[in-house]
């Protein structure tokens, strides 16, 4: 028998300014609103674009970093896993399912959303460390 997988890689620009808060005993959290394109005909036959939504949880130092240096409109990577919640709020049950960020890769450079803030160089799965990717930051771009 195979074993689960629950694995989300998604790369898009951010829908709005990164939440940071704190849990009860005090970890960070920062919460990211992504929107990935996906492309798609309408009804005259044109290539369109279609945007998809996703609610991102990152936590840690890691999250703290988002906060720091991420604004709406920057492009990131997130590499993560899917989490399903419900909760009952004014007696009617609610559900969810969000991204939970093992890792986010700030992509882009400080021109990139409205926000300041570097990235960190993001070459995809099966590409050559020297690749030419547009947008790709040069070591300048990295804050830290």
């Amino acid at each position: 028998m195979a074993a689960n997988i629950n694995r989300v890689v998604l790369v898009g620009n951010l829908t709005k300014d990164p939440e940071l808060r704190h849990t009860g005993g005090g970890t960070p959290v920062c919460s990211l609103r992504i929107a990935v394109n996906g492309r798609r005909r309408d009804e005259s036959g044109q290539w369109a674009d279609k945007p998809n939504y996703f609610s991102v949880s990152v936590f840690g130092n890691q999250a703290e970093s988002c906060a720091q240096y991420l604004a709406k409109g920057r492009p990131v990577a997130i590499d993560g896993r899917l989490d399903w919640r419900e909760w009952e709020k004014d007696g009617v049950k609610r559900e969810a399912v969000e991204i939970v960020a093992d890792s986010v890769q700030f992509l882009g450079s400080r021109g990139d959303g409205e926000g300041g803030g570097g990235g960190n160089q993001f070459v995809p799965a099966g590409a050559s460390e020297g690749a030419d990717f547009p947008g790709t930051p040069t070591d300048d771009d990295i804050p830290f």
